[in-house]
Order: structure tokens, then C-alpha cells, then sequence
């Protein structure tokens, strides 16, 4: 199987032109595409700059031309998850007219759209992107190709993957941050490339605040990649 990463502006997608007039993003939850009606359900969480910018952005959603129903499930401060019907776009269309298959979530902002795609072959890969590029800009991020050994491994071990994503994601905005310069700037290289101290300077902090917050993040992911291969080893029977 052909996996695709494909960023993409497409010039029939409400969320996109929508994206383009206001600071709003979009990232799919759940998605579904009638092919018989042409047309594509979602529920999305919509983030905007601010709770006026986020209303702003509801109403341009709201009031497109391609949009056939849009709602609001929840929504608090500045981010809403929405419910939409949409018309089929072109880009959808070609996609599955031609055989390929939506692998992944996609998320919208600032007029681009990321998307992921699988083929089962080059035919059909080739045939889709030449069509693609006759209504829509796009560029292929990456492409990978994957045997069935390859995804059988990657879907038995998807929930492993998913507790790292999450371990990752339960970083603070500080902690994440922390930890990022810290590992850029050699802290676990042996020997040190940086230390506590010039990293307390970067960040115009104490060197105690730099380690409890390397502490913390380095804790978070741990238990994550712990779990994770905890996982690994009880579904190999070691």
C-alpha cells in the first residue's frame, strides 16, 4: 500500500475558504463520505484566535456556498466542535472515482489542508495526482510504501503508538518547550552540550524551575513509552 501526505488547497472546500478570510483552524474527529449522495459528514473542532474570531468563523462556515448543514456541539471559550454536511469537492471525488482511500484525519488552516491518502498501486496513485492537479494545488509532504508485514505490525501495535502520541501531548506548552531546547542543545548527549544553568538563562528562569520542568516532561513520556512497550511485549508473548 501507497500512504501519501499531501498538502492541499482545494478551491471548492468551505473550510478552506473559510481558513483564508478568518483565523480559524479546523481538525477532523470523525469523518464520513456518501458517495451515492456526494457528499461528506464530519464532526470537527474549530480553534480560532479568539471567542469573537471563533464566531466569526462559524458564520463564514455557516454561509458558503458548498456547506448543506452546519451546527455546534459543544463549545467553550474560543473552540467549538461542530457538526457539517458538505458537497463532495472535486478533490474527493477524484480520489475515490479512481480508488484511493482517506487514511487519516485532516486538518485545515490558513487556506492549506492536510491530508492523507492510500492507493493500492502506482497506476492508481499516478492517475489520481494527475487528475488532482488540473483542479486543486497540492504537494506530496511524503510518501511511503508499506508491505503487509509492515501494516499488520503497525495496526497491532496502533494503541502502543497512541499512548506515546498521547504521553507527548500531556506536555505543558512550557514543558514541551523546555524539553525540546534542552535536547537540541545536547543536554543528553554525553558529554553535555549544554547545562541547567545556560539553560535557566535561555528562558530567564531559576535552574530549579528548568529541572522540575525537565523532570516532569521526562516523567510524562516515560510512562508513556513504558506503557507502550509493555503493550509491545505482552501482545509478542515475551
Amino acid at each position: 500500500m501507497i500512504d501519501l501526505d499531501i498538502d492541499m488547497r482545494q478551491y471548492d472546500c468551505p473550510f478552506i475558504d473559510t481558513t483564508d478570510d478568518v483565523d480559524v483552524a479546523f481538525s477532523a474527529v470523525q469523518w464520513q463520505l456518501d458517495t451515492d449522495a456526494e457528499k461528506l459528514e464530519t464532526r470537527l473542532i474549530v480553534k480560532g484566535d479568539s471567542r469573537a474570531t471563533l464566531e466569526t468563523g462559524l458564520h463564514e462556515l455557516r454561509t458558503h456556498r458548498n456547506m448543506t448543514d452546519c451546527y455546534i456541539l459543544s463549545k467553550r471559550e474560543n473552540v467549538a466542535k461542530i457538526g457539517t454536511v458538505i458537497e463532495q469537492t472535486n478533490a474527493m471525488r477524484t480520489i475515490q472515482r479512481n480508488g484511493g482511500f482517506i487514511t487519516g484525519p485532516f486538518r485545515i488552516e490558513d487556506g492549506r489542508e492536510r491530508w492523507h491518502v492510500g492507493f493500492d498501486d502506482d497506476t492508481a496513485e499516478d492517475e489520481t495526482l494527475a487528475e488532482l492537479d488540473r483542479h486543486n494545488d497540492y504537494e506530496v509532504e511524503s510518501r511511503d510504501r508499506f508491505g503487509a508485514t509492515t501494516l499488520f505490525d503497525l495496526l497491532e501495535n496502533s494503541e502502543g503508538a497512541m499512548q506515546l502520541l498521547e504521553g507527548c501531548r500531556s506536555l505543558t506548552e512550557t514543558e514541551r518547550e523546555t524539553f525540546e531546547v534542552a535536547s537540541r542543545s545536547g543536554y543528553y548527549e554525553t558529554p553535555r552540550g549544554t547545562t541547567l544553568e545556560e539553560l535557566a538563562d535561555h528562558f530567564d528562569v531559576s535552574k530549579t524551575a528548568v529541572s522540575m520542568n525537565l523532570r516532569r516532561s521526562e516523567r510524562k513520556i516515560l510512562d508513556a513509552a513504558m506503557s507502550a512497550l509493555e503493550g509491545l511485549y505482552d501482545e509478542n508473548g515475551l
